[in-house]
């Protein structure tokens, strides 16, 4: 690969690869290609892009669904330790990273000769400490079984988020060595301090929007909003406003980062005034008063309305009909969501008497559970994985 550049940050174009909730790449293909990146592919666990680093950047302020942004910076064979070792050398680390920012390397091996991740990780660590002079950070061990964290791509949290962190992927033999620009998973928006107990990602919960057929121009509705993430998620897609607007990236500590073409890729695009509002409820208060709160912060507040409520006290908005979509309770296991039928069941009478014309969306882990609505779903649900739990999306076209 070509990492040659000016200093504006153009470049020959490159792979990219965003990171992507296992199935529902197909999904954060069709919202990369709508935002102009070209190529975009859908493979397994995200879509490749190609372009130079002012798209990597652009990826990771404009893209709602995916996790992070991998800038893959060099591809070799290495069939050996010492192989891997003199090529890691050849890449131009000086043109990508900077000396005085950690670096931490992580490595994994797939049907390859060389196949000690650590073992690679540290010839790699090895070469940029000495043709670079960068300080290293040893990762972490991954934490596994229930104490492991992860977000809905299976990533896990970076332990230092002042370290770059580069990727070696070894797969027959052949090492792609890839930058995590992003840092810090893409769904923290760096305007949302306060979650409920079981939070929607806002990566996650774009993708289900946009698998509902949700484009910005209709009122969305969530009866149960625990932390405001889809009527928040909502609002800023009608407002044309950028996801990552309000945060920080692991792609300004690097040496090719423009501070100027930045501002001027955060600058671009003009946000519009909503012509709908997003309507979000819950019988918890706290949760209510939690989701004005980030609504307020993201600068959502003026089209967002919170009401504490239960269920079955929901009405429909005036106006056009729209989306309703709901994430409600659901059992960790299957057959420990039998208490929750009840109140399935009553959600779904609710619905379909009083929101003729809405389509509805409803996430859980149990055909059960959704089956307890009697609501007329479509075929065709994926299961995803959220907060370690395998959830479907259930939709419906407008209900009669």
């Amino acid at each position: 690969m070509n990492t040659d550049q000016d200093k504006t940050g153009a470049a020959q174009p490159f792979e990219i690869f965003l990171v992507a909730a296992p199935g529902l790449e197909s999904v954060l293909c069709a919202e990369a290609r709508e935002r102009g990146f070209a190529n975009p592919t859908a493979v397994k666990g995200g879509v490749t892009v190609t372009g130079g680093w002012p798209e990597v950047w652009r990826a990771n302020l404009e893209l709602r669904g995916a996790t992070r942004v991998l800038a893959r910076i060099a591809s070799f064979r290495a069939l050996h330790l010492a192989q891997l070792d003199k090529r890691a050398r050849r890449v131009p680390w000086a043109e990508i990273l900077r000396a005085d920012v950690p670096v931490r390397v992580e490595a994994s091996c797939k049907a390859s000769r060389i196949y000690h991740a650590g073992a690679a990780a540290q010839r790699i660590e090895r070469a940029i400490a000495e043709e670079l002079g960068a300080p290293i950070v040893k990762a972490a061990p991954k934490p596994t079984g229930k104490t492991a964290r992860k977000d809905a791509a299976g990533d896990t949290e970076a332990e230092d988020t002042r370290a770059v962190q580069i990727k070696a992927r070894i797969d027959d033999d052949l090492c792609t060595i890839s930058v995590d620009s992003s840092g810090e998973s893409l769904h923290k928006r760096g305007h949302k301090e306060a979650v409920n107990k079981a939070p929607m990602r806002e990566t996650l919960a774009a993708l289900f929007l946009r698998q509902c057929g949700y484009d910005g121009r209709e009122p969305v509705v969530d009866p149960m909003c625990g932390s405001g993430t889809f009527v928040i998620e909502a609002a800023e897609i009608a407002a044309g406003l950028k996801p990552g607007r309000s945060r920080h990236f692991a792609f300004e500590q690097l040496a090719n980062f423009d501070p100027a073409l930045w501002q001027s890729l955060r600058a671009g695009g003009t946000p519009t005034t909503p012509t709908v509002r997003f309507h979000g409820s819950d019988r918890d208060a706290g949760a209510i008063a939690m989701s004005r709160a980030n609504a307020e912060r993201a600068g959502v507040s003026a089209w967002t309305e919170f009401t504490h409520h239960a269920i079955s006290d929901l009405t429909p908005p005036e106006g056009p009909p729209g989306l309703v979509i709901v994430n409600p309770p659901y059992g960790a296991r299957i057959g420990e969501g039998k208490s929750l039928i009840p109140l399935y069941h009553a959600m779904g009478q609710t619905l379909k008497a009083r929101f003729a014309g809405w389509r509805v969306g409803i996430i859980t882990n149990e055909a059960a559970l959704a089956k307890a609505t009697e609501l007329p779903f479509e075929e065709g649900g994926v299961s995803v994985s959220n907060g370690g739990i395998r959830v479907t999306l259930y939709r419906t076209a407008p209900l009669p």
